[in-house]
Formats: structure tokens, sequence, C-alpha cells
């Protein structure tokens, strides 16, 4: 088996090298970058499966930069829409499942339960629509496909998030200010990843739901990534209800799988 790793750079891409690139089920990753493959040209995207041979491409090449989307939403729909579909096609053409990534900034936040995959999604910013059209692309184009929503994506080693911004700030700053209104669920790149692994030998096709199941808030998480650093001291965790953004977010949003 030969699976084409997209956005291989980025966090979860760099997590499933890590964990998979050696594995000892005999299947092959081919790793690419923006610079040997960009999705958003579709020339480049057909010259890769041209020359190459792949049964999966798991696509980690996403724009998700929220605040930025909601000033230029070109880059983002260019990326998480119109490149998409450019993978997509291609994949139709010839015959490889499509594993996407996408997320829970799909939905609007106002259910007070967790989302189901059936449930209404209804994006309330730029990043959220710009997903929610690469996932109905999927949708139109092709008829064996995993989409995998997700929320809170960190990693411990790889990137730049939300884990190692609060342990870079716990060792310069006396206090943190972090947001107590938005509930979700984070989830470990590496947990993810063996998710995706998985998936390499499922059939379940479809939409899935993938998190690390704990709801929280900002502030909890933030508290639990210093407690498990043995931080907690070192820093004054203070609630706070606003968060200096235009970009409108989900209040609730944790994912049912």
């Amino acid at each position: 088996m030969r699976v084409l790793v997209t956005g291989s750079t980025g966090q979860l891409g760099k997590t499933i090298e890590e964990l998979y690139l050696n594995n000892n089920e005999g299947i092959e990753f081919i790793f690419t970058s923006k610079s040997k493959l960009d999705i958003t040209d579709i020339n480049s995207v057909q010259n890769i499966f041209e020359t190459e041979q792949f049964d999966y491409c798991i696509n980690c090449a996403a724009y998700t930069n929220v605040e930025q989307a909601e000033k230029t939403p070109k880059i983002a729909f260019d990326v998480n829409a119109e490149g998409v579909k450019n993978l997509a096609k291609v994949c139709k053409e010839y015959g490889v499942v499509l594993i996407h990534v996408s997320t829970d900034y799909v939905f609007d936040g106002e259910k007070k339960t967790p989302y189901t995959v059936t449930d209404e999604a209804n994006p309330i910013n730029e990043y959220g629509k710009s997903k929610l059209k690469g996932e109905n692309y999927i949708k139109e184009v092709l008829e064996k496909y995993f989409i995998v929503r997700t929320s809170w994506l960190y990693s411990k080693k790889y990137g730049k998030n939300f884990y190692k911004t609060i342990l870079e700030k716990s060792t310069t700053e006396k206090e943190l200010h972090i947001i107590d209104s938005q509930t979700g669920c984070p989830t470990d790149t590496a947990n993810l990843a063996d998710y995706l692994f998985k998936l390499l030998k499922d059939n379940n096709f479809g939409i899935h739901h993938f998190t690390d199941k704990k709801a929280m808030t900002w502030h909890d998480f933030s508290k639990k990534i210093l407690t498990e650093n043995n931080m907690l001291g070192n820093i004054k965790l203070v609630k706070a209800n606003n968060y200096r953004t235009f970009v409108s977010r989900p209040k609730y949003s944790v994912l049912a799988e």
C-alpha cells in the first residue's frame, strides 16, 4: 500500500511521519510539502499522481490562520476549498481514496450537546466556511472518501500551537489571562495520526469525528498543560471573558464520534 501525505511540514504531517514512516505493516508513505505539491495548482497535483502510484491520499494541507482568513478569505478558500477540489478530482481519476482532515469550525457552536456527523453544518467565520466548501466538493466528486473532523489540534513537538504557546509564556510572564467562554476537545496530533493510520484498513467511508473526547475550555486546557509539565506554580492563571478578536468562533464545538 502506498499513501501520499500532503502538507507534510505541518504539525500533523510531521507527527504521521515520525510515528509511521517506518511502520512494520508494509505501508509506504510519501510525504510532500507545499514546495513539492501545491494543492491549489491542479497541474502540480496531476503531475505527482501521474508519476507515482497511490492507494490513499491523506490531506494535511490546510490554511488554518483563522484571524487572517477573515481578513483575506480568498487565501483560505483557495487552499481549503479549491485545493481540496483539485485533490478530489485527481483522486477520482486515479482511483485513490482521499482521507481529508476537517474541523469543528464547520458548526456554529449554538448546541449544548456534542455535534454528531448528521448535524447540519453552519459555519460562522470564513475559515469554517472554506473548510465546509472543501467537504462539499469531496462529497460531490467522490464516492469513497473519509472526511475526519477534529478540534483544537495541537502537537507537543511540532508547529506553532496553543499547547506550546502556553508553555513558552509560562517562562516569560507572571500572569496569563485565558478565556473561559469557549468549550471544545483538545486533540493531540499523535492520537489523530493513529486514528488516520487505522483508517487505511477501514472501509467505513464517509464523515467521521475524532477528538481526545475530554471537553474543556481554553482556561481548563491551559491548567492541564501547566499541570502535566509541573509548571502551574510558575504562573497565575486568570479566567478572561473577552478575547481580542474580530472573528466569530463557536462557543461550543464538542464533537461526538
